[in-house]
């Protein structure tokens, strides 16, 4: 199943929020469209093409499977490229029907660049926000309901994820509480190998 992950509002946690989603489901595949991933995963970065870059050209559908580098045998990534957007409708519904057909889920971080055309293709769209009345706002002017909400919950927030779901109509699929572990393990580059607790209330995000 292909899910998009994306925020009106940057600094919510969308790409930390999509690499543990990744790591917590096996097998799964991230695509990086906003080009954190490698950075929060620890992982080199690199000047290889990537998904912005197929986005923008005429490559075969094959070619997504040349861009898949696996990174171990539960997650593999496609970078993000450095192709300028905005893309054609045609090309995210080209990689809708690409992902259909691998196993496991595939995961595209979009952060703030969600694309009109995901609405229209075989897809979920999961936002992913904080409580926050500026995220919120910003979130009800986008006029796109999402299929289900990941909060990310502050202490001391007046609002509530119940304010969340009610604002936006839509379902909270998952709160996760900010922890500053989290933070720690990205720093020190060791999300992958040492995924925080806190995170693990992600695994029963995206039904299958």
């Amino acid at each position: 199943m292909l899910t998009g992950l994306w925020t009106p509002k940057g600094g919510s946690g969308t790409t930390v929020t999509a690499c543990a989603l990744a790591r917590l489901h096996d097998p799964a595949l991230i695509i990086d469209t906003a080009g954190d991933v490698p950075a929060v995963l620890g992982l080199a970065e690199s000047d290889a093409p990537g998904i912005r870059d197929w986005l923008a050209s005429d490559s075969p559908d094959s070619r997504l499977d040349d861009l898949v580098e696996e990174i171990d045998e539960r997650l593999s990534i496609i970078r993000s490229g450095s192709a300028a957007g905005p893309f054609g409708d045609r090309s995210w519904a080209r990689l809708a029907d690409w992902a259909s057909k691998r196993p496991g889920e595939v995961i595209v971080d979009l952060g703030t660049g969600r694309p009109d055309a995901w609405t229209d293709i075989s897809a979920r769209s999961v936002m992913v926000v904080r409580p926050c009345y500026l995220a919120l706002r910003r979130s009800v002017r986008t006029a796109t309901t999402p299929d289900g909400i990941i909060v990310i919950s502050e202490p001391g927030r007046a609002l509530s994820a119940d304010d969340v779901a009610r604002c936006l109509g839509a379902p909270v699929l998952t709160t996760v509480i900010v922890d500053p572990t989290v933070a720690r393990a990205v720093d020190a580059g060791l999300l992958l190998s040492r995924l925080p607790a806190s995170l693990g209330a992600l695994a029963s995000a995206l039904p299958t």
